[in-house]
């Protein structure tokens, strides 16, 4: 009489895909590589990533705010910053409103600029707006339901 343990057929399906994937992965290594041990280089390591998780487009907009002043040129990137890029909506807030004046006037030409220097990014359109306006709602002496300074004219 055998006393052969009972054969477990999940187990063994297991260890066949587990074997199976192992000698994918080295057939896949030793085609691109002349040894298994050898290094990939990184920036090819890194392009294939881009290119398999479609990042190319979010690269390209990361990159127009990184390099803001090579784009649009020294002297109008001194003067305005981009805030944000919303469904190709490119946000610039600018330091004074005769900047927002003067880029609202070259809204067209800028644009142009913006995608020719920075290919891929999706900006079909320009939002300026001037410098912030000091906010009377916040700060240590401030009453809730208040309206700020003007609470005391009649």
């Amino acid at each position: 009489m055998s006393t052969n343990p009972p054969r477990d057929l999940a187990r063994d399906m297991y260890r066949a895909w587990r074997n199976q994937i192992r000698k994918s992965r080295t057939t896949q290594a030793s085609e691109s590589r002349e040894r298994v041990d050898d290094p990939l280089k990184l920036n090819s390591i890194l392009d294939e990533i881009v290119v398999k998780r479609e990042w190319q487009q979010g690269i390209a907009e990361g990159s127009l705010f990184t390099e803001w002043a090579s784009v649009v040129g020294s002297d109008i990137a001194s003067h305005c910053t981009p805030l944000s890029l919303v469904d190709g909506a490119l946000l610039i807030q600018t330091t004074s409103t005769a900047w927002a004046v003067q880029l609202t006037t070259m809204k067209s030409a800028l644009l142009k600029t913006i995608s020719t220097s920075a290919p891929g990014a999706l900006v079909e359109e320009l939002t300026i707006i001037g410098p912030g306006a000091p906010s009377w709602k916040k700060g240590l002496r401030t009453i809730k339901g208040a309206r700020g300074p003007r609470d005391t004219y009649n």
